[in-house]
């Protein structure tokens, strides 16, 4: 089964993954600047969607894994024209996988205050996080069924279903959330922070449910378990338990920032907030050259055609490095005007602009580690991946976060621990790639 590796065929894959992976971002982002113009608690609120978003993006994301996962064992089918054999493995992984989800969702939902007081939220902050986080988390089975899914369109080669979904979903959530927050004059009180997590989770379940009907109305794939499992589903978890770790330590960087900047003080988990929150939608528009190297990667491994997924590699970071290129300069050309959309405090700004310019300088190297991050998932390295990611969480996010606290940098040592994170991710997926696939190419 051949595939073509051309601009188009690889943009047909990469502008609709690129669409539905910045509409959770926008998402995000529209979040935040709603909830930090809030009229009542703007700031604490705003600190409150930080934490609170920060420790559900870990939970979704660890468990979110078998996406990816799906996604590389039916590309690799589909390139081997063997995809006739996997037909009742995504039915086992996604009940798998909301098996796992509920038992988590029931085991924190109840301790959910000492959870966020163990990330220095206090006051009116932790009260704020214990409402916000009491309605968001039943979305969470929702959205793991919903990443299942799109792993699945993905394997087929079919990206243009998740972006659908994605779309709809955000923008039925940014709707809402101006309806549900700021209120209705006559109609419906403004609920605030209480309903920006309502707008979320109708939104999850409306995506939850278009999800279910393409899968059934455009596809050949059941959702109907059947027995006895399928031989892949041992490799699937395997994969899946490697991707755990390494989301487990990714978010583990990214907690302990939250942590560190609440701890600055109000005004500073404000502002990391605002530059998380951006930081994630440069790396889910990048990510679609990523998720294009996850789909056709699988596809041309299991095809073995090695020469092809050279090329592949070489123009999604050509095209990749375009649009971060682009990402920076929008940056920098609208410094000031960004940070004004999330926020209207002076202090909170302030810090934000301050370490701004750190995240756009990192864009066009975090593109290198986010485009080779989506080829090795399609390629199965589940492994790798998860070594590299504990590689430079331990031995070099958390090092550097702590010694920029120990001299007091503030939040230039968190930003700065970021940076190095990103260089040692991507330099190392770098490395592996020639070092494994250039020995196997024919045309050297």
């Amino acid at each position: 089964m051949d595939t073509v590796i051309n601009f188009k065929s690889i943009n047909n894959l990469a502008i609709p993954a690129t669409i539905a992976g910045i509409a959770e971002p926008i998402l995000s982002i529209t979040d935040t600047a709603i909830v930090g113009n809030i009229p009542q608690d703007g700031m604490e609120s705003l600190a409150a969607a930080g934490i609170v978003g920060s420790f559900l993006s870990m939970l979704i994301w660890i468990l979110g894994q078998t996406r990816s996962a799906i996604s590389a064992i039916i590309s690799q089918y589909l390139g081997a024209d063997k995809l006739e054999r996997v037909k009742t493995l995504p039915a086992q992984a996604i009940f798998l996988n909301i098996f796992l989800s509920i038992v988590i969702l029931l085991s924190t939902v109840f301790v959910v205050e000492e959870i966020f007081a163990l990330l220095n939220a206090s006051g009116k902050i932790l009260e704020l996080c214990i409402s916000y986080y009491s309605i968001r988390v039943w979305g969470f089975p929702l959205t793991l069924f919903v990443f299942a899914v799109m792993g699945i369109f993905r394997g087929l080669q079919n990206t243009y279903y998740p972006m659908v979904i994605a779309i709809t979903g955000a923008v039925l959530n940014i709707v809402l959330d101006f309806i549900l927050v700021y209120g209705v004059e006559g109609l419906i009180s403004p609920m605030y922070l209480e309903g920006a997590a309502w707008a979320s989770l109708i939104a999850q379940g409306i995506m939850a449910v278009m999800a279910f009907v393409l899968l059934i109305t455009k596809t050949n794939i059941s959702l109907a378990l059947k027995f006895p499992l399928h031989p892949e589903l041992g490799r699937l978890v395997t994969m899946s338990l490697n991707l755990f770790v390494r989301a487990l330590a990714l978010n583990i960087a990214l907690i302990l920032a939250v942590r560190e900047a609440t701890a600055l003080g109000d005004k500073y988990i404000g502002a990391h907030t605002i530059a998380i929150n951006l930081w994630l939608f440069s790396a889910f528009f990048i990510d679609g050259y990523g998720a294009a190297g996850n789909i056709m990667g699988g596809k041309l491994l299991g095809a073995k055609n090695y020469d092809g997924l050279w090329e592949l590699a070489k123009k999604i970071m050509l095209y990749g490095l375009v649009i971060s290129m682009i990402l920076a300069a929008v940056g920098f050309l609208f410094y000031r005007p960004i940070g004004r959309i999330f926020s209207n405090d002076t202090t909170v700004l302030q810090a934000f602009y301050s370490v701004f310019f750190i995240l756009i300088l990192g864009i066009p190297m975090n593109m290198v580690a986010f485009v080779f991050d989506g080829l090795f998932k399609g390629l199965g390295e589940m492994k790798y991946l998860r070594n590299v990611l504990l590689v430079a969480t331990f031995l070099g996010f958390v090092p550097v976060l702590f010694l920029g606290k120990f001299l007091g940098w503030g939040l230039y040592g968190i930003w700065i621990a970021f940076t190095l994170w990103m260089f040692v991710r991507g330099g190392a997926l770098v490395w592996k790639f020639r070092r494994k696939f250039r020995p196997l190419l024919q045309n050297v």
